[in-house]
């Protein structure tokens, strides 16, 4: 099997490559890699170089979401189609919201991992604004031409139904993340509140916790990009934009891991701070609830007084901690790569046995 994927190596979905590239290894699918959004740094680099089923073809066209993309989108589209050519997949495996209208040789599966309506739904409390209209009909379009379009909750599926659909064929496949990337430290965790991400994207609502973090009884740590180099935000420690290695000793260091979104389609670092054994305090949204259930702890939002009764409350109850940060690795370990690639895989079978049917007399 050979599958033309594209990624961007800004956020999530990047961990999500890696890892879905890794966990099909062993069943002899070899990936061809088309990374768009901005170039590659030299750790991402060689974190694809050490994967032996996959050949990377990089560039930096803007995506769907960026200022003034169309253009770019135009020339990624004719250069998608060239390494079709070239490559002659079975699959075409799209991770951004565009494209899969283009004439396809392979069967399209498109995966929506986020989207600018939903966000504005969930963070602004209202519709996009007319600035994204171009964007409405051209995401709409692509997602309806897909053979398949796939996300990675139940919540973000039926976000992308309301909002773009309806779609010929759907599928939920949960993300996962490698346990031997993390270590679930029980024991001498340190009482520290961690929250990682883009910290300038108000979905992650850090906000919150910069705003609780005085009355708290440890410190608030964060992780991530903020908007300007050398930006300060009152009350927590910025950690800075750490690579994957410095961001794990974090969570194996942290007691607790906090992320109270108000929009997060899945929540790869909520995921990654599980499997080092971290207590989850998460915002009330559907997306957490349902990957989550009864493995972490919910406040709302802009709960404030909540989100601080509740992370005080874990820091100063050794048992209840212990207990959370078990129930989340046990979950965490429920969403596993092999889980992971069982579903691509199978999906990736099923609509290939779609276009042969199909187009058999």
């Amino acid at each position: 099997m050979k599958v033309l994927l594209t990624a961007d190596p800004i956020g999530g979905v990047w961990s999500y490559t890696l890892e879905l590239c890794d966990a099909l290894r062993p069943s002899q699918t070899h990936m061809v890699l088309a990374t768009l959004g901005r170039a590659l740094t030299a750790t991402q680099r060689a974190q694809v170089a050490a994967l032996h089923n996959v050949t990377l073809h990089e560039s930096a066209f803007r995506l769907e979401w960026m200022p003034e993309p169309w253009d770019d989108l135009a020339q990624a589209g004719e250069w998608l189609l060239e390494l079709e050519r070239k490559h002659r997949p079975d699959v075409v495996h799209l991770n951004h919201l565009v494209h899969a209208d283009l004439q396809w040789q392979a069967p399209v599966v498109s995966v929506g991992h986020s989207c600018v309506l939903s966000w504005c739904s969930a963070v602004r409390g209202g519709r996009a604004g007319s600035e994204w209209s171009t964007y409405e009909r051209r995401v709409t379009a692509s997602l309806q031409a897909a053979r398949c379009v796939v996300a990675p909750t139940h919540t973000m599926l039926t976000a992308l139904e309301r909002h773009y659909g309806p779609f010929a064929q759907t599928a939920v496949i949960y993300n996962a993340r490698s346990e031997r990337l993390f270590a679930p430290r029980h024991r001498h965790k340190e009482h520290l509140v961690l929250c990682a991400g883009r910290l300038w994207d108000e979905a992650k609502n850090v906000g919150a916790l910069a705003a609780v973090a005085p009355s708290l009884k440890a410190p608030v740590l964060l992780a991530g990009e903020t908007r300007a180099a050398g930006e300060e935000i009152p009350g927590v420690q910025l950690l800075g934009q750490l690579d994957p290695d410095e961001l794990a000793s974090w969570y194996a260091r942290a007691a607790i891991y906090a992320l109270p979104a108000r929009y997060e389609p899945f929540g790869l670092s909520a995921l990654e701070a599980a499997l080092s054994g971290c207590a989850l305090v998460l915002g009330d949204i559907d997306s957490l609830r349902e990957v989550w259930g009864a493995a972490a702890l919910y406040v709302a939002p802009e709960d404030h007084d909540g989100l601080r009764e509740t992370l005080n409350e874990l820091l100063a109850n050794d048992l209840l901690r212990a207990a959370m940060g078990g129930r989340a690795l046990a979950r965490a370990r429920q969403l596993s790569p092999v889980r992971l690639a069982r579903g691509y895989a199978d999906l990736y079978r099923r609509i290939r046995c779609d276009l042969r049917c199909s187009t058999t007399p």
